[in-house]
């Protein structure tokens, strides 16, 4: 599978430039942020999963927490928090697990759960099992991916300023297919790893792919180049309002149910002192405000939920 992000990803780098209180990510995050829209969109294309699946790494480095989630019907948005200087170059482990610590996850959220149904998640550590750090994004899920699933993987991932791009080359599961969500035999999985031919002479086709020709080839060219003697059957690609594309899930309804998360305390404690309560949306930039008889209004009604992810309170 491969994808190119173009519009959909100078639309995120836009709205966070945009943003007076943080201004733009600096370029190591942005090309770390890039490469993770592009990896959950492959992810996301690959299983079909009917909900949304949130790519996440966090750490104890600069960049606390960096997130890209994706629609089933592929709209997407990213965001960062960084707290702290980021070197110029910095790589991943500089970046996040500083002092070892870091992490990746992938979050399956079901679109229409069942009563007791919980998201499924898969976390790993961002080093090798040597305990090696690992400074590439590719290298986390490849690793996730063989660990968590059983499946050989390759991922060639790049992005810069005005596009985020990646190649997936993966073995398909010896029953049916994906099986992110933990449903196959891990075991009859494992028994395959690295023993395909197919794959493995595919894999190395792929991985010889720079990063500069992902980021200005096309991908007719792209698979011709890499897969010349093969056999193509290249697919139609999903695009405009069916591929992939900026959207954020934000509301006014789904930040008063974070405000009610807080408590009365703690909503009329920032009344007293600001006399309204501002949140702003980390990955739109859409500002939500409510006066004294908004939070009142949220307070006399309905229950308590989870606060979403990805909202600054003011």
């Amino acid at each position: 599978m491969l994808v190119r992000l173009t519009d959909a990803w100078t639309d995120i780098l836009a709205r966070r430039a945009g943003n007076t209180a943080t201004g733009a990510y600096p370029a190591p995050v942005r090309e770390m942020l890039g490469e993770m829209a592009a990896a959950a969109v492959l992810m996301q294309s690959n299983i079909k999963f009917n909900g949304a699946l949130v790519l996440q790494v966090f750490g104890d480095g600069p960049v606390k927490l960096a997130v890209a989630e994706v629609q089933s019907d592929l709209s997407l948005r990213a965001t960062a928090t960084v707290n702290g200087e980021v070197p110029e170059a910095a790589r991943l482990s500089q970046m996040l697990n500083v002092g070892g610590g870091g992490r990746c996850a992938i979050t399956l959220d079901p679109k229409d759960r069942l009563p007791g149904q919980q998201p499924y998640q898969g976390v790993v550590p961002l080093h090798g099992d040597h305990h090696e750090k690992l400074e590439r994004l590719s290298d986390v899920l490849q690793h996730y991916m063989l660990q968590s699933e059983q499946l050989d993987t390759v991922l060639v991932l790049a992005a810069d300023d005005k596009v985020a791009a990646g190649l997936l080359i993966q073995r398909m599961p010896i029953k049916g297919e994906g099986n992110l969500a933990g449903s196959l035999s891990h075991s009859e999985n494992e028994d395959q790893i690295g023993r395909n031919e197919d794959y493995n002479r595919i894999a190395h086709l792929a991985s010889s792919l720079t990063r500069e020709e992902l980021l200005t080839l096309d991908a007719d060219t792209i698979l011709h180049r890499l897969f010349w003697e093969e056999k193509l059957l290249r697919f139609e690609p999903r695009q405009g309002a069916d591929g992939p594309r900026f959207a954020c899930t934000c509301s006014r309804e789904r930040v008063g149910r974070m405000l009610q998360s807080l408590g009365t305390a703690e909503a009329e404690s920032i009344l007293a002192e600001q006399g309204h309560i501002e949140v702003g949306c980390e990955y739109c930039g859409q500002q939500y405000r409510f006066d004294a008889v908004d939070a009142a209004g949220l307070f006399t009604a309905a229950p308590v939920v989870q606060p979403p992810t990805g909202s600054t309170l003011h």
